[in-house]
């Protein structure tokens, strides 16, 4: 077997037994894997090489994907924020739903009642005998708004 690095075998500070005899199996293995790979043809270890580099690749995108977002920075400090999941964003558009769910309510309350004002109107002149100068006039519509009162014995 090949000399094995210090730090491999050596037991972590405080370390149970359990740890000790982890990191010296850890270190038995990785031995053996290493004596190994000394006999694979040249072939193969190019192959596995290739494999160990495509790996680490893919392990650096996948950290780059996932990896914070600095998002402001000020006074020695930054706040880092992680992509949002897609459910999230979708609730983050609840909100402009609802606004645009109220305004469109509005929209035909206001309308609604500017019909209803134009109906009581239009009831009041046919309902009423009134000479055709008096639809001309041009005072007559806001003698229309008025409250009535009735001042008729």
């Amino acid at each position: 077997m090949t000399a094995r690095s210090p730090a491999i075998t050596s037991s972590p500070p405080g370390g149970t037994d359990a740890a000790v005899l982890q990191a010296r199996l850890a270190a038995r293995l990785a031995d053996a894997l290493r004596e190994q790979s000394m006999t694979l043809p040249h072939p193969v270890s190019e192959r596995l090489r290739a494999g160990r580099e495509q790996a680490l690749a893919r392990a650096r995108e996948r950290r780059a994907a996932t990896a914070p977002v600095v998002v402001a920075s000020g006074r020695g400090g930054a706040a880092l924020a992680r992509p949002a999941p897609w459910w999230m964003k979708a609730a983050s558009a609840f909100p402009l739903l609802l606004l645009l769910l109220g305004l469109a309510a509005i929209d035909r309350l206001t309308e609604a009642e500017q019909v209803h004002a134009a109906a009581e109107i239009d009831a009041v002149l046919l309902a009423d005998d009134l000479p055709p100068v008096a639809y001309a006039d041009p005072g007559f519509l806001a003698f229309l708004k008025t409250p009535s009162t009735s001042t008729t014995p």
